[in-house]
């Protein structure tokens, strides 16, 4: 059996499994093998274009693990598409720090011209050969230095990069200035080379002392969730376009389209006041997406769909009426409780299990299901928060959408 036939016949098998019965196949280069078979069933999750295409070659399992989705791949090629046509020139892009090569067989759709620019020869062998294969014909592969190839090349229509978050020893950065390359630094030639720069940084940064850093030329902050998770925060650079910074807050789902988009200009609305619950009162509770928490626009948030904060740092929002298209997920409150032990327990009649969520709360959840007795699981949704006035509350409710 050749180690192509192997990869084919056991691709779907544990790859641990696979690793022990090594003596049994001779003829199969097997470290090579179980390379590809755990790269295919990571691509089956997370690229299953690419997994679906055969004869693609994947890298070992760190690029794996850190490059793109499809989801957020897709979406910066439709980021790209609007930026391009925004400065009326789509004619050429270089991603400087290729890697895997996900963003870039996407986002260089967006272009007539693009190149891929990558200092390990292995990785850069591994994109000029899968090309091809994904029907990237106007592609150019240079290993080189980012820094140094960024001094060379000609003015592009986009430049993109994803400076590497971790130090020598592994460890992750989140702080703009500890990414390789430093971005800050190689500022004023990203300006100079492009007519917009797109940075993907960590979803751990700050965004908003990034901004700083950038010394005003950020244009748009995305901040991209998939399926509920924050995975990726995207800066958008530019002298050409001035414009006033916009974020945008985008929950993907599993789709390549949001499935919900805040946009907000920073800044731009007055804090609302607090709700006061009352529990006579029926009232929906809306939990804003990952996007949205991270970027912490809860004012704006308030103001554009007329919703309350339950307090300050509850991140739980109030409403009368239901709100269609709210950015989250909304709840039917069904009643509301005190840790009074008899409201509690009269409150949880009938409620064996819940889903339980503490939002400024000084129990855990493991702490608070202890004490309420209820398995975890069901139709019910527990919100344990605290009021601006610092009573300890339980909203118990039902899902809406």
């Amino acid at each position: 059996m050749t180690t192509a036939e192997f990869i084919r016949e056991y691709r779907e098998r544990d790859i641990r499994q696979l690793a022990l019965q090594a003596n049994r196949f001779p003829d199969v280069d097997m470290p090579y093998a179980l390379d590809q078979i755990q790269g295919w069933q990571i691509a089956r999750r997370k690229l299953p274009k690419w997994a679906a295409c055969d004869g693609v070659i994947f890298p070992p399992h760190l690029s794996m693990e850190q490059c793109s989705s499809e989801p957020t791949a897709q979406y910066k090629l439709n980021l790209a598409m609007e930026w391009a046509e925004r400065v009326d020139h789509a004619s050429s892009m270089t991603d400087l720090t290729g890697g895997f090569g996900v963003d870039f067989s996407f986002t260089s759709c967006a272009f007539a011209a693009a190149t891929y620019v990558e200092r390990s020869e292995q990785l850069c062998s591994i994109v000029e050969h899968n090309l091809p294969l994904l029907g990237l014909n106007n592609a150019t592969v240079v290993c080189a230095d980012a820094v140094e190839y960024l001094s060379t090349v000609e003015p592009q229509t986009m430049l993109f990069l994803d400076p590497a978050r971790r130090d020598e020893h592994g460890a992750k950065t989140v702080m703009l200035a500890d990414c390789t390359p430093d971005v800050v630094q190689l500022l004023p030639k990203l300006l100079e080379k492009s007519r917009f720069t797109m940075l993907k940084l960590s979803p751990m940064l700050d965004w908003h002392k990034a901004v700083d850093d950038l010394q005003g030329t950020v244009r748009e902050v995305h901040i991209v969730s998939v399926g509920g998770e924050c995975k990726e925060l995207l800066l958008v650079l530019s002298t050409v376009v001035e414009s006033e910074l916009k974020v945008y807050c985008a929950d993907l789902s599993t789709a390549s389209a949001p499935s919900s988009l805040f946009v907000y200009t920073p800044g731009s609305s007055a804090p609302v006041a607090n709700s006061k619950l009352k529990t006579q009162n029926s009232k929906f509770v809306h939990e804003p997406n990952a996007s949205i928490m991270k970027a912490g626009c809860f004012d704006e948030l308030a103001a554009a769909y007329g919703v309350s904060p339950v307090s300050r740092n509850s991140h739980l929002f109030l409403s009368d009426e239901p709100v269609e298209d709210f950015p989250g997920r909304s709840f039917v409150v069904e009643r509301v409780t005190t840790m009074n032990k008899g409201e509690l327990r009269k409150a949880l009649v009938g409620i064996e299990k819940a889903n339980i969520a503490t939002r400024n709360f000084p129990l855990t959840v493991a702490e608070l299901r202890k004490r309420l007795k209820i398995k975890d699981g069901g139709d019910v949704y527990i919100f344990a928060t605290t009021t601006a006035e610092g009573e300890h509350l339980l909203l118990i409710s039902r899902k809406y959408r």
